[in-house]
């Protein structure tokens, strides 16, 4: 983990035009960059925060993609989610709580850092923002409900392509995409069990049965559906496209 020498000015920022996420008020943009402590840059696999820690960084993804899970006393781990740019992480320590899961980088990641004693202040000086960090948590809430409903419910072959489906629409909304409908990242067949609750055996079985249907191709440097809709379609995923998602 190193810090950026040259931050991004809010003004500036990239993540502005990302057709998923949500523009800034003007007005606002100056007090954020008042709220802003700088930048870090960190390497895939490795780790943001640790479980147990009582680290109080709180981080907004300007750059890449990063896994939060669950780590089990035994050494298994349990995938709980993936943060794409735009995305909150730290919330639990602005709180003064410890942090319930870790955080890994599956990209070369870049993050913006913020002043967590500073915190009560931006709920005060800015409700706007403060009710978009409380937005994103609810919609944090949502995704892991569907996120469990994939585990309970759908089938081997429903949860792995509900997985590429989710994380495709997160790349296209965030401008991470590698071309139309591939996302250049390398998540291996163990990463997909620890998401979806199957064995490594079972998951690779899945990913050829989906490769022989022409629905979803997990490759070692990426993902790609040829037929987006298709695959929605395939494992009942839906087709609502969600309000724009703010930032900070």
């Amino acid at each position: 983990m190193i810090a950026v020498e040259n931050p991004v000015p809010c003004g500036a920022c990239p993540l502005n035009a990302c057709p998923g996420l949500r523009q800034h008020d003007p007005a606002v943009v100056p007090w954020i960059q008042t709220f802003k402590t700088g930048e870090i840059q960190i390497d895939r696999g490795e780790i943001l925060s640790e479980q147990g820690s009582s680290g109080r960084g709180l981080y907004t993804v300007l750059e890449g993609i990063l896994i939060r899970y669950l780590s089990l006393e035994d050494g298994r781990r349990q995938i709980v989610n993936f943060m794409f740019p735009g995305d909150l992480i730290g919330l639990q320590g602005t709180f003064e709580e410890a942090a319930s899961h870790s955080v890994e980088a599956l990209l070369p990641s870049r993050l913006c850092t913020f002043e967590t004693t500073r915190f009560y202040d931006l709920i005060v000086e800015q409700p706007r923002l403060g009710y978009d960090i409380t937005w994103l948590a609810a919609k944090e809430e949502s995704a892991l409900e569907a996120h469990l409903s994939a585990l309970g419910q759908r089938t081997a072959k429903e949860r792995v392509t509900y997985l590429a489906v989710w994380l495709l629409r997160r790349a296209i909304a965030t401008c991470t995409t590698d071309g139309e409908n591939r996302l250049a990242v390398a998540i291996t067949q163990a990463q997909i069990a620890d998401m979806l609750g199957l064995s490594l055996v079972h998951t690779n079985r899945t990913v050829k049965a989906l490769a022989r249907d022409g629905l979803v191709f997990w490759r070692p440097n990426g993902i790609e559906i040829p037929d987006l809709e298709a695959a929605a379609e395939f494992t009942q995923i839906g087709n609502a496209v969600d309000r724009l998602r703010p930032f900070m």
